[in-house]
């Protein structure tokens, strides 16, 4: 995790296994577009498993993405709190989805793998952030607006969830999240252009 703040405000940068082993369990049942916003799929790709026979007596693939959004948007709505990781082997988490625990009960561990390694990763990629200073363009977007308003930024956080997409872009959640590919940092001048008109949004 990484905080970059000043007076009042304050940015973090993070993963989230949940998110992660949520986003695994999307592309293995192939729900492509699902969810708001509709992130593209992950990468390393998942291959898509056919659910059809799994999820047949309990409303089959339309229930399944149903049930997969409302998990996912509780996801979104609940992250940076602690608490939201999948209990096997009844996932009461995912208590009156049918669907979504039987495909949860069959790729758990494959899923629990990913996400594990996955954080791992990020891990190792915001430790050499930290090191090489790699935020330091968060701190200067905030100083840039205070520059061209005259003025100090208003007191606000940002929560920036880095997860591990194909597509390099940023998905800006209303009022303070974005939700972003875990190397579109990499890209500096691609980075500014998603984040930057939400730090003015902001400050």
């Amino acid at each position: 995790m990484h905080h970059t703040g000043g007076p009042g405000w304050r940015i973090t940068m993070d993963t989230c296994q949940p998110m992660l082993m949520a986003l695994y369990l999307r592309d293995v049942s192939g729900l492509v577009g699902a969810g708001t916003p509709a992130l593209s799929h992950v990468a390393p790709s998942v291959r898509a498993a056919d659910h059809t026979m799994l999820t047949a007596g309990v409303g089959g693939t339309d229930a399944l993405r149903d049930q997969w959004e409302v998990w996912w948007g509780r996801l979104l709505a609940n992250f940076p709190n602690p608490g939201q990781d999948l209990t096997p082997p009844e996932f009461p988490e995912l208590a009156g989805m049918p669907a979504l625990q039987r495909v949860a009960h069959a790729h758990y561990g494959s899923a629990l793998t990913w996400s594990r390694e996955q954080s791992q990763l990020y891990n190792m990629m915001a430790a050499q952030r930290e090191t090489l200073g790699g935020h330091k363009i968060l701190a200067d977007l905030v100083q840039n607006r205070e520059m061209e308003l005259g003025r100090s930024a208003r007191d606000f956080t940002l929560t920036i969830v880095e997860v591990p997409l194909a597509e390099q872009r940023a998905w800006f959640i209303e009022p303070d999240r974005l939700i972003m590919s875990s190397h579109l940092l990499d890209n500096q001048e691609v980075f500014r252009s998603y984040v930057q008109p939400v730090v003015e949004l902001l400050v």
